[in-house]
């Protein structure tokens, strides 16, 4: 027999969120998707889906600046990449890679990141289930 919380659990489904046409690279929409605000984002014509939560002190992160970051480079260098894929959060400044969510100071800190499925022309997140924040 299943546990009684097993039973309350929403299942997995896709959702439609917008059309390719409309998320041109560089460009990012905020919805809401089953109850969740989410961030979706087109990186160089990949799209990625994150809440729109920081981890930090829960900022609406997807409201912050997308750029680029400062690599590990030689002492006196200065090297400049990722652009348009790290996420600044708009309160205290948390960096997070909108690919992975990871936080750029620590990557076992990250954003709740969601699959995304495009379809026939169509961006769909992949929401709900056990597992699923």
């Amino acid at each position: 027999m299943a546990a009684a919380w097993q039973s309350r659990v929403p299942e997995p489904r896709l959702e439609y969120v917008a059309a390719v046409e409309d998320l041109p690279p560089g460009s990012r929409k905020i919805l809401r998707v089953r109850g969740r605000e989410i961030g979706v984002f087109n990186v160089d014509g990949r799209v990625y889906a994150l809440k729109n939560v920081c981890v930090h002190q829960g900022a609406r992160v997807c409201l912050g600046k997308v750029s680029g970051t400062t690599l590990p480079s030689h002492v006196y260098e200065f090297q400049y990449g990722h652009e348009g894929r790290i996420l600044r959060c708009p309160w205290h400044g948390w960096e997070y890679d909108v690919t992975t969510g990871q936080s750029l100071f620590d990557p076992a800190v990250r954003v709740v990141t969601y699959p995304v499925t495009i379809v026939n022309g169509g961006i769909y997140v992949r929401v709900g289930g056990a597992g699923t924040v």
